[in-house]
């Protein structure tokens, strides 16, 4: 079973986490049934970049991201080559070491301050 290991992020995950997961299980739904709350105001439909993470380690072992994750990517905060949409990048055969960045662009929740 692969296992996710999360790098500390101060607002969501201070000291870090490591879990295991089954194969095919959005890296978005690992993170959320893992107690890490990482924003996802589009509901997990490639329509935002609110769950925006960085694949650091195993990146080659999930699919490729399609058109339309690629173009919703181009407007991420902090993108880097690693980048992926947590909703879109499903866990496959090995572990993972994602970051989730420092900040995301969320107009839901701006829009209600």
């Amino acid at each position: 079973m692969p296992q996710i290991t999360v790098l500390p992020n101060a607002l969501l995950c201070y000291k870090g986490k490591v879990f295991d997961v089954a194969p095919g299980i959005s890296i978005c739904d690992a993170l959320l049934e893992h107690d890490i709350e990482i924003d996802h105001a589009c509901e997990k439909a490639c329509a935002c970049t609110t769950c925006h993470v960085i694949v650091r380690e195993g990146f080659d072992s999930l699919a490729p991201a399609e058109e339309n994750e690629e173009d919703m990517l181009d407007k991420a905060w902090g993108l880097e080559p690693n980048s992926r949409l947590s909703c879109q990048a499903l866990v496959g055969d090995k572990d993972l070491v994602i970051e989730i960045p420092k900040y995301s662009i969320n107009m839901v929740k701006e829009a209600s301050k």
